[in-house]
C-alpha cells in the first residue's frame, strides 16, 4: 500500500468546510430560523462523524496528533473520539466481525444472552432491527448500552477510558459554549434537534453495514447508487472495499470498486443493495436479520452484550 501523502487535501478541505459550515449555521440560527439551520447542522454533524472515522484510519496527514486536533471538538457530543477510535479499530478484525463479544460495533446478541432478556427488551431490540426503528430509537438504544459499559469501565479503573472522556469533555466545552453563547441555542435543543438526528442519519449507514456470515468477506455490504449518501458517509457505502483497504482514503474507494465490481460482489457473496432507497423499500418496517447471532451460541458467562 502506498504511503499516506504528507497531506490529503480533499479530506482536509472537507473538514474545514464541515466545521466552518456548522459554525456559520449555528451563528445564523437567529436570522434564518431554527427550522432551517438545525436540520442542516444535523447533516453536517453526520458528515463530521464520517470525517472522524476517516481520521482514526490515519488521514489526512501522517501525524495522529495533527489528525486528532482537526476533529478534537465533538460536534455530535455523544461519543468520545478516542473511544470511537479504540473500539472501531478492534471492529476491523474481519475474522471476528459481527461477533457479539469480540466486535464492539456488533448489533447482534449471543443466543444465550438473548434468551435471558426480558420480553420488553427483546421487543425493543427487534424494533431496532428494522430501518424505521434504527433511525428512531436506534440512537437511544446504542447510547444507553455504550454509556453503561463506559461507566462500568471507569468505575473499574480503566485509565484509557477515563482519559478518553476527559479529552471528550475538553473538546465538548467550546462546542457547548458556542452553541449557547454565540448561537443562543439551549444545549438541550441542540442535542434534540441536531445531535440525535445526526446520529439517526448515521445509522442509515450502519443499519446494513454488516451481516452474520460464515465467510468474513461476505459480512460487509455494498450499496451502489447513493450520490448524496456516498458523500455524507465518505463512500463507506462500499463497505466491503473499506474493510479490505482500511487505510485507503475515502475518495479513492469508488475507483477501487469500479475497477473490479464483479469481483467485489463475488467476494461479499452478493450482499448488495442498489441504493439506500432499495434498502428502505425492503427493510423500513421489516427486520433485516434476527437479533440473536445465528452463528454464535456461546453461554452468557463468556460476557454480555
Amino acid at each position: 500500500m502506498p504511503r499516506t501523502p504528507v497531506c490529503e487535501w480533499p479530506t482536509l478541505i472537507l473538514i474545514v468546510i464541515c466545521t466552518g459550515g456548522w459554525a456559520l449555521l449555528m451563528a445564523s440560527a437567529g436570522a434564518y430560523g431554527l427550522w432551517i439551520c438545525l436540520p442542516l447542522a444535523a447533516v453536517l454533524v453526520t458528515l463530521s462523524s464520517s470525517l472522524q472515522h476517516e481520521v482514526l484510519h490515519g488521514h489526512p496527514t501522517r501525524s495522529a496528533r495533527v489528525n486528532e486536533a482537526l476533529v478534537y471538538m465533538p460536534l455530535g457530543l455523544f461519543i468520545p473520539y478516542r473511544r470511537f477510535k479504540q473500539l472501531h479499530l478492534r471492529h476491523h478484525n474481519n475474522d471476528r466481525l459481527t461477533d457479539p463479544y469480540d466486535d464492539p460495533e456488533s448489533f447482534y446478541w449471543a443466543w444465550g444472552d438473548w434468551t435471558r432478556l426480558p420480553r420488553i427488551l427483546q421487543a425493543v431490540l427487534k424494533l431496532n432491527n428494522t430501518l424505521l426503528g434504527r433511525v428512531t430509537i436506534g440512537p437511544a438504544v446504542s447510547i444507553t448500552g455504550f454509556y453503561g459499559s463506559e461507566l462500568k469501565a471507569v468505575i473499574n479503573g480503566d485509565k484509557a477510558v477515563r482519559n478518553a472522556w476527559l479529552h471528550h469533555i475538553a473538546g465538548a466545552v467550546p462546542v457547548v459554549l458556542f452553541v449557547e453563547l454565540a448561537a443562543g441555542i439551549p444545549v438541550w435543543l441542540y442535542i434534540v434537534g441536531v445531535c440525535y438526528p445526526a446520529m439517526a442519519l448515521l445509522m442509515v449507514r450502519t443499519f446494513a453495514e454488516h451481516r452474520a456470515h460464515e465467510t468474513p468477506e461476505a459480512r460487509s455490504v455494498i450499496v451502489e447508487f447513493s450520490p448524496v449518501f456516498s458523500l455524507l458517509f465518505l463512500n463507506n457505502n462500499l463497505h466491503v472495499v473499506h474493510h479490505a483497504h482500511p487505510r485507503v482514503a475515502w475518495y479513492k474507494l469508488p475507483a477501487l470498486y469500479r475497477r473490479d465490481r464483479a469481483q467485489w460482489q463475488e467476494r461479499n457473496d452478493g450482499y448488495v443493495f442498489k441504493s439506500y432507497c432499495d434498502l428502505a423499500r425492503r427493510y423500513l418496517f421489516k427486520a433485516k436479520e434476527p437479533v440473536a447471532h445465528p452463528l454464535v451460541h456461546r453461554p452468557a458467562e463468556h460476557g454480555t452484550k
